[in-house]
């Protein structure tokens, strides 16, 4: 019995192998929804896929300016530029907008804009519809490009924002003309003026970046983060 499992394990890894090698090739044809190396499509559904392909743009900024051509967004592609303080930029944009209006327009990675435009449509929006039963018009941030270490030591690792690889949200601006700030909003209860909801939307905004971002941090991870969920797309995992 054992030697048959065996062998039945052996089979099973040979057809597996066979199959990967058909699609390698060219062989198989497998719809690029399902194919790990096609290029990842930023308007569909997400699926168990998304965080690998998503990766890969992150690697290969061509792929990923093509791909984010094929959103919403509005973007400019730049050069990269060395720096002598280990702050250089690699296969970086200019963001203008999206389907939001920004606070101002800023520089990212590519892949941190990649996963913005998951985020906006697959989690900012749906909670926003969720909670209020509109859209978010307008999102305020602190920036995304500063030259400096973790929460601006002097000695000490790089911070993501050094290389223009995360952004902090600040506040989000509803069709309304509604503002729900991280600041304000966190800790925001319901009567007596307060409105419940905020609070309950930016934790699912929150918990939806944690999706499509490598780190995410907000205000139950520390003081330095009481007013802004900081997003990046580091080497570390956290959401928190």
């Amino acid at each position: 019995m054992a030697r048959l499992l065996r062998w039945l394990a052996l089979l099973v890894l040979l057809a597996l192998a066979g199959a990967a090698a058909g699609v390698w090739g060219g062989l198989i044809v497998v719809p690029a929804r399902y194919d790990p190396w096609a290029r990842l499509d930023l308007r569909a559904e997400p699926d168990w896929l998304t965080g690998f392909k998503l990766s890969r743009l992150e690697r290969e900024p061509e792929q990923c300016r093509a791909a984010l051509g094929e959103t919403g967004l509005r973007f400019t592609a730049l050069p990269d530029r060395d720096s002598d303080e280990n702050c250089a930029l690699r296969g970086v944009v200019r963001v203008a907008r999206s389907d939001v209006a920004f606070s101002s327009g800023f520089i990212a990675t590519c892949g941190l804009a990649a996963a913005w435009t998951l985020f906006e449509a697959n989690a900012l929006q749906p909670a926003a519809e969720r909670h209020f039963g509109q859209t978010v018009a307008r999102v305020e941030h602190l920036g995304t490009y500063a030259c400096r270490n973790v929460y601006g030591r002097t000695s000490g690792r790089r911070s993501e924002h050094a290389t223009a690889n995360a952004i902090d949200l600040a506040a989000f601006v509803l069709a309304d003309g509604t503002r729900v700030g991280v600041l304000g909003d966190w800790d925001a209860k319901g009567g007596s003026g307060g409105d419940g909801r905020k609070a309950a939307f930016l934790r699912d905004v929150r918990d939806g970046a944690c999706r499509f971002f490598d780190v995410v941090l907000g205000p139950d991870y520390n003081e330095a983060h009481r007013n802004h969920f900081h997003l990046d797309m580091g080497a570390f995992s956290t959401c928190r």
